[in-house]
């Protein structure tokens, strides 16, 4: 991989020892998927936040890196493994929100934004589109490829902070041109709404994996990309995909010799059924990703008149940045459960609390099994919350 004087100066260490360590990872992973050079970046995002999934190692590498370095360009970050502020109503233990406390110090002082969100796009890490970008997180990923028109590969914790600090990526994968294309077409009939959406997703990633899915017969709201996008990156690894009439440059492909897949409700009720592996939960716990403004306001507006009858525990789980702006909102919600910041029912130790936990997630029905070894009941949410009222 080609490197200007300037890199080769700072991959020799003449720059200081974080730059070098920056470097030498983006040097490695460029040569590994035969990237011609680096190339500038707007802004990064960043996984490998929560303590539950990245332990000791991943914690004493952040205190040693964060002593000697920063980011270069804006840079955000991922779900923590608790809320920051609210952590012992959760349940969590001294010990581990100590260290989760150090890790987010960390990323603090190297000048990251403190988000901890998996939806970056919807609060203040907007790229335009053609923009190059380094983003973790395989949802947001996947969206800002996709729907925001913006580039990225499907970057791992270490190798999108590496990014941050240089501000440079690997020229390779999904910024190039040829590997942006689809691959094959999905033909979906399905019903409105962010569940279906969800299971659709699920479907797709199974059966496409790493390709790059075209659709035909849906025309989502952002909500409901946000989930498909999720759903496809954890059953599937799908960086990027098209929307017929949607997404943008979707009407540029020659798509005369791709493979056609028809998905229809049929199939979406299979998926729900195989995601269901429990019968009562303990938890209801909505926002993967991260719940928009809007979702909020049409949770809200279902419980505004009702009393919760029955004792199990919910988590709203959204961004601090949708928290503030749905005062009114989160008052009813609070009613029925804890809105939950910085965190989520996947990277939080629920395990610790709870055997079973229902959500309208596929992504999280997916992770919840191994990450949080979780009975699952995968439901519509208003269909959940039903449970309660």
């Amino acid at each position: 991989m080609y490197l200007t004087k300037e890199e080769e100066a700072i991959l020799n260490g003449e720059k200081g020892y974080g730059l070098q360590k920056a470097m030498e990872l983006l040097v490695a992973i460029g040569t590994v998927y035969d990237a011609d050079r680096l190339v500038p970046i707007s802004s990064a995002h960043l996984s490998g936040v929560s303590y539950k999934t990245i332990g000791d190692g991943g914690l004493d590498f952040l205190l040693e890196i964060s002593s000697d370095t920063s980011v270069s360009v804006h840079a955000t970050l991922n779900p923590a493994g608790m809320d920051l502020t609210r952590w012992k109503e959760m349940g969590i233990s001294n010990s581990f929100a100590q260290k989760q406390l150090d890790i987010v110090e960390s990323y603090r002082r190297m000048g990251v934004e403190i988000s901890c969100t998996c939806t970056p796009y919807l609060t203040t890490n907007v790229p335009q589109p053609g923009d190059t970008v380094a983003w973790a997180e395989s949802s947001a990923l996947s969206y800002v490829n996709s729907v925001i028109g913006a580039r990225t590969n499907r970057e791992g914790g270490p190798g999108a902070l590496a990014a941050a600090i240089i501000g440079k990526t690997p020229h390779y994968g999904l910024h190039l041109d040829e590997n942006r294309k689809p691959t094959v077409i999905i033909k979906a009939d399905i019903r409105e709404g962010v569940f279906d959406h969800s299971l659709l997703g699920h479907a797709v990633g199974k059966i496409v994996s790493n390709g790059v899915p075209y659709f035909r017969g849906i025309r989502p709201s952002q909500d409901e990309i946000k989930t498909l996008a999720a759903a496809m990156a954890a059953s599937g690894s799908i960086g990027i995909f098209h929307i017929e009439g949607i997404t943008p440059g979707a009407d540029r492909y020659d798509l005369n010799k791709l493979e056609k897949i028809e998905i229809g409700k049929r199939e979406i009720q299979d998926v729900c059924e195989s995601l269901n592996t429990g019968e009562e939960p303990e938890l209801i716990a909505l926002g993967c990703p991260h719940l928009s403004i809007k979702e909020v306001k049409v949770l809200a507006k279902f419980l505004r008149s009702k009393r919760k009858k029955k004792d199990i525990d919910v988590w709203f789980c959204t961004s601090r940045y949708v928290k503030e702006r749905c005062e009114k909102e989160v008052e009813i919600l609070e009613k029925f459960g804890r809105v939950i910041c910085d965190t989520c029912m996947v990277v939080a130790p629920i395990e610790a609390m709870y055997s079973c936990t229902a959500t309208n997630s596929a992504k999280a029905c997916n992770y919840l099994p191994t990450l949080c070894s979780q009975k699952v009941v995968c439901a519509d949410s208003i269909e959940l919350l039903r449970m309660i009222t």
